[in-house]
């Protein structure tokens, strides 16, 4: 039987970016690569936001951050301003089952999906208990979620369309300790920009492992979507939610930070095994769907729908992405626009021009950054990357006479973008609410628990 609407099938990670095989790296995830060679692949997709609940936010509303009232961590006291914008509760009021496994990040913490799944809207919360697993360890809570969703789909109504998240701690730190797939750091590199040592190699290859733990749970969802015969019935994402939590990459707008791994198998499409360099954004996957399923699309939507794609790879649905920064441990108020060839990103907190270091997740590589003068590291008020020339973006060319007309053209398009989403900061910094847990912007560790590094409610934060 083929349903006359779509399961949805939404997979994802922690804190991946595109480090995954399927985009060329030598990362264990070959189930991961297989899926790919059956599905869709976007080379050029980006989050909204490189920090974990403004993302997810910006894709299961369909609008960004600063629209949406996600402005950080839903952990810190963020949250939405309104939970009926959902993807959830709009697939609910279309007749379909909603069901949670594992990650959520738009309530909470994410390590309590019952919580989140309440506060959402979803019909059914099928997460293991994970409260016996150390950090280290739950990536063995993500594997059991993946054999809960194997149960569910098993004695899933098969004349009932649903919306399944399968959320993953995977590849979020702590990384897992032990064997896994034979990994050894003495023989893996770690990913621009990070140096090469012994101490990021060591820590390079936990995040390897981690990747081969997500792998084996991914083959077991899809294994059984083939074996009950809804692997036909249903379009499938996998993404992430930003870049690996490495610094100058997660909580950054450079590429390593809001380049994002986007694989989505539409059972009639014509792209099934292509690649797609069109410029995407997670934002767009919400008005997508909508035109996928021939449903309606709400008005607040800010997103671009990319379902032409599927029809023709090689169509431009958009000519540029925005994504941004306000919270993450601390505040950072930052905007970008990348199109094709060129990003411009313009730091608001013109004040404090300087790593804020708490917004880096704790490791081994920060340890060494800070060993080496990371709090002399500068940012620029205006960054622009020539991203042809300079794709790692390391080389401003904002006060070079060459690019003034095009810089002018950026500077110009980011505030119509900022005007158009009625931008916060077109009116100033964001005041700090209660509520809210923010730490100051020269504090190092995020997890702190001296008082004195938070900034206290209805105090701006620069």
């Amino acid at each position: 039987m083929i349903r006359l609407k779509k399961n949805i099938i939404y997979i994802h990670t922690h804190d991946s970016g595109r480090m995954l095989s399927p985009y060329g790296y030598d990362v264990p995830t070959p189930n991961l690569k297989k899926f790919a060679e059956d599905a869709t692949l976007f080379r050029q997709a980006y989050c909204v936001g490189p920090t974990c609940s403004p993302s997810r936010a910006g894709l299961l509303t369909g609008m960004y951050p600063h629209s949406n009232g996600m402005l950080g961590l839903a952990q810190r006291g963020f949250g939405l301003q309104d939970y009926s914008q959902h993807l959830v509760q709009f697939l609910k009021k279309q007749g379909y089952h909603s069901v949670l496994c594992g990650i959520q990040h738009e309530v909470g913490s994410y390590l309590n999906p019952e919580e989140g799944a309440k506060t959402i809207g979803y019909d059914e919360n099928i997460s293991a208990d994970n409260a016996n697993y150390p950090e280290e360890e739950l990536v063995k809570w993500d594997y059991l979620n993946a054999q809960r969703v194997s149960d569910w789909l098993t004695r899933a109504d098969k004349e009932q369309p649903f919306f399944l998240s399968y959320g993953l701690f995977a590849t979020h730190r702590k990384f897992p300790t032990g064997e896994k797939n034979g990994i050894d750091s003495k023989y893996v590199m770690p990913p621009y920009p990070i140096p090469d040592n012994e101490v990021t190699r060591e820590d390079y290859a936990g995040y390897l492992k981690s990747s081969s733990w997500f792998d084996d749970s991914f083959k077991i969802v899809i294994d059984t979507l083939k074996h009950e015969g809804l692997y036909e019935d249903s379009i499938i994402i996998f993404t992430t939610d930003h870049g690996i939590a490495f610094p100058f990459s997660k909580c950054n707008l450079t590429d390593a930070g809001i380049g994002v791994s986007f694989i989505m198998r539409v059972p009639e499409s014509n792209t099934k095994g292509e690649v797609v360099e069109s410029l995407v954004s997670q934002v767009d996957l919400f008005p997508t769907i909508c035109d996928l399923l021939n449903i309606k699309k709400p008005e607040n939507l800010q997103g671009v729908s990319f379902a032409e794609l599927f029809v023709d790879p090689k169509v431009e649905v958009r000519e540029e992405v925005f994504a941004e920064v306000n919270f993450h441990t601390s505040y950072e108020p930052t905007r970008c626009i990348r199109t094709s060839q060129y990003k411009y990103i313009r730091y608001y907190d013109e004040e404090y021009l300087k790593v804020n270091m708490s917004n880096i997740d704790n490791s081994p590589t920060k340890s060494y950054y800070l060993e080496n003068g990371l709090d002399q590291v500068v940012k620029y008020k205006e960054a622009f990357y020539d991203l042809v020339y300079d794709p790692g973006e390391r080389n401003n060319v904002a006060d070079e006479p060459r690019y003034a007309d095009v810089l002018k053209e950026m500077r110009q398009k980011l505030v119509e973008y900022q005007k158009k989403t009625n931008d916060p900061l077109l009116h100033g910094n964001i005041e700090v609410k209660e509520g809210w847990k923010v730490n100051k912007q020269e504090c190092i560790n995020p997890s702190s628990k001296n008082p004195n590094d938070y900034v206290k409610a209805r105090e701006y934060s620069c």
